[in-house]
Order: C-alpha cells, then sequence, then structure tokens
C-alpha cells in the first residue's frame, strides 16, 4: 500500500516541530513508577481517565531499557534476550498521573506470519480504540539506515491522524556524527509522505541522555489533558 500525505492537515498530528534543543514549559520528576497490569483485551485496560503514552517499536530496538531510563527504576519493564518477548499491553503508572504503555514489538523474523498477523491487529485495535493515547512514542534504531517496516507504521499513523514522536535510541553505540546522519536520513524518508516532522528525541539507556527532553514533553502534553471531559466521557460509556 502507498501512503500520500502532502495533502494532509497536520496540524492533527501532534505536534510536528523538532524536539531536538527545544525548550519545554513543564520539567518533570519521577517519583514514582509501578508496573500496574497487562492485557490481551482493550476492553480490559485501565480506565481512561491519565494521559497516556504508548511506546513501540521494532524488537530489539531497546525499549525495555529507555522506559526504565526513563522512569529511573530498573527492572520495572523486564529486559529480555529473546526478542519478540513482550506480548502484551503493559501498562505502568507514573507519579499517579499518567500511563507509561509498553506494547509489543513489531517485526520479529522468527516470529510465525499468523501470530504477527494477530499482534498487528492486536496493536491497531489499541491504537485506534484507546480515547486518552496522547502520543505514540514510536523507538527507532539510530545505527540503521531507515527500515521499511518502520516507515509503514509511521505512515499507518499518519493515516489514522494519531499523534507520535520518534525516539531514536542506542545513540551511545556510534559517533553522534553518524548518529545525526540517521536521523536525517529517517526524516528524508518521512517527508515522502508528510509535510512536516514529528518530534523527534536521541537518547541512549545507558548514558541516560534525552531523558529530560522526554519526560519534559509529556509533561507540557500532560497539562492540556482534559480530566474532566475524560471522566465524563467514560462515565457515558459506562452507562451506555
Amino acid at each position: 500500500m502507498e501512503y500520500v500525505f502532502n495533502s494532509i492537515i497536520t496540524s492533527s498530528i501532534l505536534p510536528f516541530t523538532s524536539s531536538i534543543n527545544k525548550q519545554y514549559l513543564c520539567g518533570m520528576n519521577i517519583k514514582s513508577a509501578e508496573f500496574l497490569c497487562s492485557n490481551t483485551q482493550v476492553s480490559k485496560l485501565p480506565p481512561p481517565l491519565k494521559p497516556e503514552y504508548a511506546f513501540i517499536g521494532r524488537s530489539n530496538v531497546g525499549k525495555s531499557s529507555l522506559i526504565n531510563m526513563l522512569t529511573g527504576k530498573k527492572g520495572l519493564a523486564k529486559t529480555s534476550q529473546t526478542p519478540g518477548k513482550t506480548q502484551l499491553i503493559n501498562h505502568f503508572l507514573i507519579n499517579d498521573t499518567w500511563y507509561l504503555v509498553d506494547l509489543p514489538g513489531y517485526g520479529y523474523a522468527r516470529a510465525s506470519k499468523s501470530k504477527k498477523e494477530d499482534w498487528n491487529k492486536f496493536i491497531h485495535t489499541y491504537l485506534n480504540k484507546r480515547e486518552n493515547l496522547q502520543c505514540v512514542m514510536v523507538l527507532i534504531d539510530s545505527r540503521l539506515e531507515p527500515q521499511k517496516i518502520d516507515l509503514e507504521f509511521c505512515n499507518w499513523l499518519g493515516e489514522k491522524g494519531l499523534p507520535f514522536a520518534l525516539i531514536f535510541t542506542k545513540a551511545d553505540k556510534q559517533s553522534r556524527t553518524k548518529t545525526d546522519q540517521s536521523v536525517a536520513q529517517f526524516k528524508k524518508a518521512l517527508l515522502a509522505t508528510f509535510l512536516d516532522m514529528p518530534s523527534i528525541f536521541i537518547t541512549s539507556a545507558e548514558l541516560q541522555s534525552g531523558r529530560d527532553e522526554v519526560l519534559n514533553f509529556i509533561g507540557d502534553i500532560n497539562q492540556g489533558f482534559d480530566h474532566q471531559g475524560a471522566a465524563l466521557a467514560y462515565e457515558g460509556f459506562k452507562n451506555t
């Protein structure tokens, strides 16, 4: 399938400006981070009363390490030597005010075709139906040239009008020059289908770099979350 988004009104996709060296209004300190639940059904997720951020990427992109770095809680998200092991929607409650969601990785080559299809349907259903989802944090391995599966996923998000940001991982594994080149290549590939770029973060779980920028980005969005509207919508849903 080909995606052409040059005609899309990109103001619906949050917030398409580069976040490299950007100043944020809201700083964030992580005071608490706890595992809440795992699910395979969207209907059993926590009530959508708090802002929510979904972290997703190719298998072995370093998602668990990044989540542990962001929360400052080693072992919160379980790392594994077996790519593709995460097969559930994992919810973590951060500061008692927002949800961090660890989604199954995509693109694990050793998974069967039917399993991949099940995962894709599972992930897409969650992303399409989760009312309080504020932003999809798409993780990209900074060491690699643009991968087709990453670009296709970003294009799908754009097609659905879902807000997303790009988090480039493992920046400590190479020089800053090579990382900058990888980011530039990915941006160029996205511009084939998007008018503007999403927010971009360069991170290293090993060096703790990019942590403040990602958390402050989330903090800024949290400031605008309509808690009253979410509560009213949830009550209306329960009464239907």
